[in-house]
């Protein structure tokens, strides 16, 4: 599935690769962890380049201003393809069972989505309206990705709204269940894993069966 990220910024000032992407690393990983303690709004460019260590008088080199280092990110951590989707593991290995699938992913995106869903969740009402659509569009894509193959492991008609509701669902929690570790931190990881697993699991066979 072919997703489109947000426009970043052209800026063109520096000319050698290495430095530029050095440089953007460093800001966008200060940015991220300001952006996660204090906020987007109330961070300001000049806390940026005081924790990333590039000089204020030549970030401007690298990025345009605080909402294309907000883009950058959420490309970097939201959009890029890390991940494969549970679309794609239902696809591919089908003959697996469903709770082992499910598991497998809810493992891998608890363990590299988590920055990025709490980045979206307190910057939504910061992006621009062009940034919102594009976030809403890749969405939208994921969630009509992994309904046709719910429909496929149920046997569901096409106009079956049932798998986009369960498609949304499943995304819901795969993206932010872990905002609820600190209730469960006695319980044991894998614990978790399996039973929030087998709980979608037995709701994805519910619609076989409905």
């Amino acid at each position: 599935m072919k997703e489109e990220k947000l426009a970043e910024a052209v800026v063109g000032k520096v000319q050698d690769p290495a430095l530029k992407e050095a440089r953007l690393e460093q800001i966008c990983d200060a940015a991220l962890d300001l952006f996660l303690e204090k906020g987007f709004a109330s961070t300001t460019i000049r806390d940026i380049c005081a924790r990333s260590g590039v000089n204020q008088a030549s970030i401007y080199d690298y990025i345009a201003n605080k909402n294309d280092i907000l883009r950058r990110l959420l490309n970097r951590l939201w959009f890029e393809h890390d991940v494969p989707s549970l679309a794609e593991r239902l696809s591919r290995q089908g003959d697996r069972a469903l709770t082992d699938i499910i598991a497998e992913y809810l493992k891998e995106t608890w363990s590299h989505k988590r920055q990025g869903t709490l980045l979206v969740y307190r910057s939504v009402p910061y992006l621009q309206a062009d940034d919102r659509r594009a976030m809403r569009a890749r969405d939208e894509a994921v969630i009509a990705a992994l309904a046709a193959r719910l429909r496929e492991r149920a046997g569901l008609p096409e106009q079956d709204r049932r798998a986009e509701v369960m498609a949304n669902l499943i995304i819901f929690i795969s993206a932010f269940a872990p905002m609820r570790d600190w209730l469960g931190r006695d319980i044991d990881d894998d614990l978790m894993l399996r039973t929030v697993a087998a709980g979608v699991a037995a709701m994805i066979e519910e619609l076989a069966r409905g």
